[in-house]
């Protein structure tokens, strides 16, 4: 189209919005001119909430949003709205919440119809062009819904006050709240032990999403238990994921989640915070069991973050690749059909990789039966033993064929990246980052997230305005809009600020954690029953559109980790190095929101379960002081096996100073030179008292176990 006949969409920021700027559309953005203008016309409101990184929404774009007859009758009709859900996470939530009580399902695209003050009454997610999959076609669904909002207005606002009604009450915590109790992680791993999928992996049946949350839960709790049910559980889990077609073989990093139960085919999007996440998981599993294949996995999203989702420049991940490149494609990127494979390698690594990753005639598309998911099929050991050849140069001839493959797959079309750095999702691979280049020495990995993160604290954070929920948008030519902070913003980039001041003992990023954390209680904690909001109150006489009135305490993982939960390990950890039982008590009543039914949620409560680990426990920190070689041994040992309420810092004997320190590291740390005579020593301090100075690793190692196995 001619830059005449784009859409108002052309002067969005999104990616997403701006992808369907060609459309013969009137698309608004979400704002007052949109409402107005629907009220004034007295015309109900089409909302459209996607992402660029969404299959169905592109699918439901092309076969709907771009036909001209279907467009005439949303212009005629309607007041048409379209929302990017990364950009507005306030919106997606509430509305997600309104389409699913009256349709019983959610996801993207939503669907939603609104009478002129946003008040939803219809929806659905994808609708196709014609009757079909068992839902009505797009255009009767269209027709139908104007025919009745002008013809039955009375039921359609009745209709409208019941969903507003359905979602102020599933946004409430009435009778939910109560004592907490730390029996309610083992309530959790219960309930993850109950939906474990024993001959696959993970939870549940297809569709199979990771849930990184409840991994982590299991492995800290198998530190601290030795079950050695749950470490079958994580690590089948982690090994059946890293070797199915979920994870990609070639460049490193995962796919969404798997449509079978196993993890074979994926939804090709990938996605920063799943990689972030996994990243911990696969990092934290190392540590606890020392199997080297959990390393090379997590060195491997790290190569490909690093390649495909960060700004090498100037610092900061990108949010995500999308699954396709174009409409017709359906993962036709990431997958192969045999003659491709052929084509690029010699026979013998032809036949190494088609035994190993079972490359064959017939694969597992069903738009194109040629096309083969990559997932490993043979162990190398057993393609040794089919082609009665030595291990050492099957392992070769693979090694050889992936860089070939990998090669010939980036001279393809390739699904576009989202160049938007969110806040929220930066903070998550920062800490990723951070906790992989402490547990596996990655100092390259350490100094990328601490760019990444000073960017945020620079051009993202300021003390009057607040956080920011986008930094930088995808297309360097879009206007760049002001997207306030939401909760997990802030709670995730505390968290990243003081995981950086235990990587460098920089009392500058402990200060951060402190203005971020007064922030995020000044905007959004709520004073009268405890907890905290998703977004910051509204100022007086701000005008509140849609649905957006609606109190909503995020406490389930859907599928970052849940704000409300994260922000509690964010008080504690602070109050690890302060003392402030200001701090502690906010926790506290936040746990209290949700404890009367916390269990009731299982494993989409898992980050609940990992704050309640930092209430039960003692915050324990291992303080290693000294510059040489004898520190950086008692520093392996303290990062040694995962648990979740312990950090570790390593400061230099000058930094070992009171004004250097926060408050109570300063009053423990200062009485260490009485004992120093000069030699590296750790300190294991829980509880805001120390144990005995240590100068041995082994003995630093052993007391940590002891520490380990300590229960609420």
């Amino acid at each position: 189209m001619t830059s005449s006949a784009l859409n108002s969409l052309s002067k969005a920021s999104s990616a997403y919005l701006r992808s369907a700027m060609h459309q013969p559309i009137h698309w608004y953005e979400w704002g007052e001119e949109a409402f107005a203008t629907a009220q004034r016309e007295n015309k109900p409101i089409l909302l459209d909430i996607g992402a660029v990184w969404c299959h169905w929404c592109h699918v439901m774009d092309r076969e709907s949003y771009d036909n001209p007859e279907i467009a005439e009758i949303i212009n005629q009709r309607f007041i048409a709205v379209k929302v990017d859900r990364d950009e507005r996470p306030d919106i997606d939530s509430r509305y997600q919440v309104a389409v699913s009580s009256i349709s019983g399902q959610g996801g993207w695209p939503l669907t939603a119809f609104l009478t002129p003050y946003g008040k939803p009454f219809y929806g659905g997610t994808y609708f196709p062009p014609d009757d079909h999959y068992g839902r009505p076609s797009f255009k009767r669904v269209l027709l139908s819904i104007a025919n009745a909002y002008q013809e039955k207005n009375g039921d359609v606002m009745e209709q409208a006050k019941m969903v507003e009604g359905t979602i102020s009450h599933a946004e409430s915590f009435t009778g939910k709240s109560g004592e907490f109790s730390p029996a309610v992680i083992d309530a959790i791993v219960k309930s993850a032990l109950g939906m474990f999928d024993p001959q696959n992996g993970g939870f549940g049946s297809a569709p199979k999403f990771p849930h990184p949350a409840v991994l982590d839960l299991l492995i800290d709790q198998y530190g601290r238990s030795g079950d050695e049910q749950l470490r079958n559980v994580f690590v089948s889990t982690l090994e059946k994921m890293a070797r199915g077609g979920v994870y990609d073989q070639l460049a490193g990093g995962f796919h969404r989640y798997s449509v079978d139960e196993r993890w074979i085919v994926p939804h090709f999007e990938k996605m920063c915070y799943d990689n972030s996440e996994l990243l911990k998981n696969y990092v934290h599993a190392y540590q606890t069991t020392g199997i080297e294949f959990f390393a090379e996995v997590a060195r491997d999203i790290i190569r490909w973050m690093d390649e495909w989702l960060s700004n090498r420049e100037y610092g900061g991940f990108y949010a995500s690749q999308d699954a396709d490149y174009s409409m017709d494609d359906d993962g036709d990127y990431f997958t192969w059909t045999l003659p491709e494979a052929q084509s690029v390698l010699t026979e013998e690594e032809a036949q190494v990789a088609s035994l190993h990753y079972d490359i064959n005639e017939i694969g597992e598309m069903h738009h194109n039966p040629a096309k083969n998911v990559l997932y490993v099929r043979a162990s190398l050991q057993e393609v040794a033993q089919r082609l009665k050849l030595p291990l050492d140069q099957v392992k070769d001839q693979l090694q050889a064929a992936k860089k070939k493959m990998y090669a010939a797959r980036l001279q393809r079309p390739t699904p576009y990246v989202d160049k938007t750095v969110y806040t929220g999702w930066n903070a998550l691979c920062i800490s990723a980052y951070l906790e992989a280049s402490k547990a596996l020495g990655l100092e390259s990995a350490k100094h990328f997230a601490l760019r990444s993160l000073d960017r945020i604290l620079a051009e993202g954070w300021q003390t009057e305005s607040g956080l920011l929920h986008v930094l930088a948008y995808s297309d360097a030519h879009a206007v760049h809009r002001h997207v306030p902070g939401v909760l997990d913003d802030y709670a995730f980039t505390v968290v990243a600020c003081l995981g950086a001041y235990e990587a460098t003992a920089d009392l500058s990023y402990f200060k951060f954690a402190e203005s971020l954390t007064a922030a995020m209680i000044e905007r959004f904690f709520d004073p009268v029953s405890g907890g905290f909001f998703d977004t910051a109150k509204p100022a007086d006489g701000e005008n509140v559109l849609g649905v957006l009135g609606t109190c909503r305490k995020p406490f389930q993982d859907s599928p970052t980790p849940a704000g409300n939960s994260v922000a509690t390990i964010a008080l504690l950890r602070l109050c690890g190095y302060t003392n402030d039982s200001v701090l502690r008590d906010k926790a506290e009543q936040t746990m209290e929101v949700l404890a009367g039914v916390a269990a009731q949620y299982g494993i989409f409560a898992a980050t609940y379960g990992l704050a309640a680990v930092h209430l039960s426990q003692p915050h324990t920190q291992i303080v290693i002081v000294g510059d040489d070689e004898s520190a950086s041994r008692l520093y392996a040992a303290a990062v040694g096996p995962y648990s979740a309420n312990k950090a570790v810092l390593r400061i230099s004997r000058d930094q070992a100073l009171p004004q250097n320190l926060p408050p109570a590291l300063a009053e423990t740390i200062s009485q260490i030179h009485a004992v120093q005579n000069g030699k590296s020593v750790a300190l294991i301090c829980s509880g805001f008292t120390c144990l005995a100075p240590i100068f041995d690793p082994e003995e630093l190692t052993r007391s940590l176990q002891r520490f380990s196995k300590t229960k609420p």
